[in-house]
């Protein structure tokens, strides 16, 4: 059996390493992102404004129709992408790419911001309503309604559910057992039993619905936020003037072959638009169906609202990580065994002593338990639209078991079968945007001149 499992290990590292460290994928997702942001004309900058005032709750209207409010349904959807990611992702990206793979972290999320408007404005547009006031949507629906195309709706939400058992559940329910790892070492020795709380945990979550996975997610996502960046700060702080050369550093390594040798500049872009996109889950498809339950009767708002999600996951809080690392010098002084999340602990200690573990391993809990409860929501969704309504709860029980499982088992296998299965709900979702790009622009257009009357 052990053997059999190694073998299937290494095909799907195998396949994953195909699909995500392959060229063609990684132009898709950023050329989907750069041709929307020409298309919508520069979105992320014209609505930015806007944005943070529907954020804020001014142009709500609470007759409108939906489950969760702006701010929820922004809260519900970086639950899901502010997770392993920003700590562990920019970590192994700068170990293997180099300090340049910041600034290409940074390239995904500004192209990214017109992705997640694009894909999420369509899920307004296209979501269902049904008599309970419940709300279905996603780009499946997009797909079976904007495109009328059934079959491929099919795929999309098939993958997306395999997802979310993978990415969204065992993953990081191992990650939070490796995160209090970093305070109790002891912790790693106690997997089951620490998978058993959690599940009781996340069951008391997600059997509410995403009424009370918003509700737990706006006020989860604001705290874990501000803790982690404050953290972040207090160490930059003490490296002031070594910020301005750390800039300098990650521009260079990342535009200039001639100091740094072009392979450089290539595993630099490789790994900082891979991580970049792994992180802020643009183009993937997965945050369009937190912000279809959005309470909002105008699409453009919701997806202005989502555009935000990659400049506080990757802009903000993925950039606080990758300073840390570069300022610190820790990606140039640690040992070779010290990568990934522990790469982000070791920069973290250099300053904060034994404090930096707790940063490290009390983010890296609350942030994948975050992501654990909004993708059982993402699940549910794409399990109702394949199965209906009476689905819902049976996939929701399987989810909450397999909690316990993921904080007990090493998890390579269910890593390689999560990168495999994103990608490939990620291409029916790229297929939808490039084919209704004129609908999304139609709609963009209406609304600012609307706004601007």
């Amino acid at each position: 059996m052990g053997e059999w499992l190694q073998v299937l290990t290494d095909w799907t590292g195998n396949v994953s390493g195909l699909l995500w460290g392959n060229s063609i994928t990684l132009i898709l997702l950023l050329g989907t992102g750069l041709y929307l942001t020409l298309r919508m004309r520069f979105v992320q900058v014209a609505g930015f404004r806007h944005a943070l005032h529907l954020i804020s709750g001014r142009y709500s209207h609470p007759e409108d129709v939906g489950e969760v409010s702006h701010f929820q349904a922004l809260a519900t959807a970086l639950s899901a992408t502010v997770g392993t990611g920003n700590i562990a992702g920019v970590a192994t990206a700068i170990s293997l790419g180099g300090p340049g793979a910041l600034f290409w972290m940074w390239v995904t999320a500004i192209f990214g911001m017109a992705t997640k408007f694009a894909e999420c404005t369509l899920s307004l547009k296209f979501r269902e309503v049904g008599m309970n006031g419940e709300i279905a949507g996603g780009p499946m629906y997009t797909i079976l309604h904007g495109l009328n195309q059934k079959g491929l709706a099919i795929v999309f939400a098939v993958f997306a559910m395999i997802a979310s058992f993978g990415i969204g559940n065992m993953v990081q329910a191992n990650s939070v057992v490796d995160g209090l790892g970093y305070i109790f070492p002891q912790a790693r020795e106690h997997g089951w039993l620490l998978g058993i709380i959690m599940a009781v945990l996340v069951g008391l979550v997600i059997i509410g619905g995403v009424k009370r996975i918003a509700r737990v997610a706006g006020t989860l996502v604001p705290f874990m936020a501000i803790l982690y960046v404050a953290a972040a700060l207090f160490v930059l702080a003490n490296h002031l003037s070594a910020i301005p050369a750390a800039l300098f550093t990650i521009i260079n390594s990342a535009l200039n072959p001639w100091a740094v040798g072009g392979a450089a500049v290539g595993e630099a872009i490789r790994w900082g638009v891979a991580r970049g996109l792994f992180s802020n889950e643009a183009g993937l498809g997965s945050s369009p169906m937190a912000h279809a339950a959005a309470r909002t009767n105008e699409p453009v708002r919701e997806g202005l609202v989502a555009m935000m999600e990659p400049f506080i996951d990757t802009l903000v809080i993925c950039t606080m990580t990758g300073l840390v690392i570069i300022v610190t010098g820790a990606y140039a002084s640690k040992p070779d065994d010290v990568v990934g999340a522990a790469l982000t602990a070791y920069a973290f200690n250099t300053t904060l002593g034994n404090s930096g573990a707790w940063v490290v391993g009390f983010g890296l809990c609350l942030f994948a338990f975050s992501t654990i409860i909004a993708w059982s929501y993402y699940g549910d969704r794409s399990a109702r639209f394949l199965f209906g309504e009476k689905a819902v709860m049976p996939y929701r029980v399987v989810y909450i078991l397999l909690v316990v499982f993921g904080a007990a088992v090493p998890l390579k296998l269910v890593w390689n079968i999560a990168d495999i299965t994103n990608i490939l709900m990620a291409l029916p979702n790229l297929l939808s945007l490039w084919l209704l790009a004129a609908l999304v622009k139609g709609l963009r257009d209406q609304y600012f001149k609307q706004m601007a009357h």
